[in-house]
This record gives structure tokens, C-alpha cells and sequence, in this order.
């Protein structure tokens, strides 16, 4: 009995999943459904479907990841500051769970090597790797339950990446904070957005930026969105010592 039980251990450590390994290491929790991070890291391009004809991807997991995510950072900034009124607690919030600070967390954990995709990894823009951090945390919810998801996003999340000091300071979108500087002095501005393709094989769109019917910005990127924030931030950096000055 006991050479028996030895060799179905045997067999079980040499049969451990890789995905599971690495995601235990990220963190800190042991897998007990690897499926589910399999599904996490799945891209839609490899056509993938359940018995039931569902396609695979990671994309389920995201949404639930985002709600996930949202809800405990929401728990952490009310607890970490009580004098903060509704207006504060959804800024702080959103700066937390902002597209770039999820880029930044999920290329923090490479989570990019772990994808499987029809699709080459240079293709995928950058918003993949917070695509994929979402996901990771919707997998570990569905695996491990809200308590130690909770644990996770405590330990690999907020207490080596939020600084409340310096989210205060952090900007988040440079076109809401200069429409909202336009419109309390006055000033007139308009987005000129035009699709400026070129050579490229991928849509691009060009922006000018007026103010008070002058040119102050330009900016090319491939999408309306991000070209007209670029400019924004270029306007910005251009009018820093006027917008400083805001609040007199």
C-alpha cells in the first residue's frame, strides 16, 4: 500500500501544471483550478470553445477581474482615508485602476509570456497586459474565493504600488483637466480630428488642439482617444505654469 501511494505521488508532483507554478508565484496562493488560468490567458484568435460551443478567452474573466479589483481598492481607500467625501474616493479609486497603472502591473508580472494566441505578441497593443492582469484576478476570485483574492490584491497590489501621497498629485486625463481649466477662464477650445493614415497599414488619426482659435498642440496616434489625449498632455506641459495657477 504505502509503495503504491508513493509511486501516485511520484506522479503527481512530475505531472504539476507549469502555468499553475508560475501563477502561484505571482500570488502567493496555491491554484486548485489551473483550467480556469488557462482561460485567463487565452486570446480569442485561437478559436478555442467549450464542449457546450462557447468560445475560450480571457476576455469573461477581465470583466469580472475589473469588478473585483474595483470593489476591494474601494474597501482600501475608504478605510485608509476617512475624511475623504464621494468626489475623492472615485478619483483615488480610478487612479488606482487606471488602464496605465494595470499596464504597468501586468508587465510588471509578464504576464504577456503566458498567453496563448493565434496572434503575434507584438501585434497586441499595450492595453494587453492589463487586459490580462483583470483576468488573472477574476481567475483567482472563481479559484480561491474573495477572501484570498482580497489577500492577493492586498499583498501584490496596493502595498507595493499605492502611494496615496502620490496619487494625490497624479494626473489622470489631461483633456478632462484641461476642458475643466478652459471653461473656468473662459478660454475657447476645439479637438480637430482627422484620420491621418499615411504609409501605415494600421488607422491612425491626427489631432490639432485650439485654443482661443490658435494651434497649441498637435498630436498622431490610432485612435481618436488617444490622439486627443496626447495633444492634451502636450497642451498641458505647454500651459503648465497658467494651469498651475488654477485655483486663484
Amino acid at each position: 500500500m504505502n509503495r503504491f501511494r508513493k509511486i501516485f505521488s511520484n506522479r503527481s508532483k512530475s505531472s504539476v501544471d507549469p502555468l499553475a507554478v508560475s501563477v502561484q508565484n505571482i500570488t502567493g496562493l496555491k491554484v486548485q483550478d489551473v483550467s480556469l488560468y488557462h482561460t485567463a490567458f487565452t486570446h480569442k484568435s485561437t478559436g478555442e470553445k467549450t464542449e457546450d460551443g462557447i468560445a475560450i478567452s480571457y476576455e469573461r474573466l477581465e470583466f469580472l477581474g475589473d469588478a473585483i479589483l474595483g470593489a476591494v481598492i474601494a474597501e482600501y481607500i475608504y478605510n485608509e482615508v476617512p475624511s475623504g467625501d464621494e468626489g475623492y474616493l472615485t478619483k483615488m479609486r480610478s487612479k488606482i485602476v487606471s488602464r496605465e497603472h494595470l499596464n504597468e502591473l501586468g508587465e510588471d508580472f509578464e504576464l504577456i509570456h503566458f498567453i496563448k494566441a493565434q496572434v503575434p505578441v507584438e501585434n497586441f497593443g499595450r492595453n494587453i497586459h492589463g487586459n490580462l492582469f483583470e483576468a488573472l484576478v477574476g481567475a483567482v476570485y472563481l479559484d480561491r474565493g474573495y477572501k484570498f483574492c482580497k489577500r492577493f490584491i492586498e499583498n501584490k497590489v496596493i502595498e507595493p504600488y499605492v502611494d496615496i501621497q502620490k496619487l494625490e498629485g497624479k494626473i489622470i486625463s489631461y483633456k478632462s483637466l484641461l476642458i475643466e481649466w478652459c471653461q473656468k477662464h473662459k478660454k475657447q477650445f476645439r479637438y480637430h480630428t482627422y484620420e491621418d493614415t499615411g504609409a501605415s497599414e494600421l488607422r491612425h488619426y491626427a489631432v490639432k488642439l485650439y485654443l482661443d482659435n490658435k494651434v497649441i498642440a498637435k498630436a498622431r496616434a490610432t485612435s481618436k482617444k488617444k490622439a486627443e489625449e496626447k495633444a492634451s498632455k502636450r497642451a498641458y506641459f505647454a500651459l503648465q505654469d497658467k494651469m498651475n495657477n488654477r485655483k486663484r
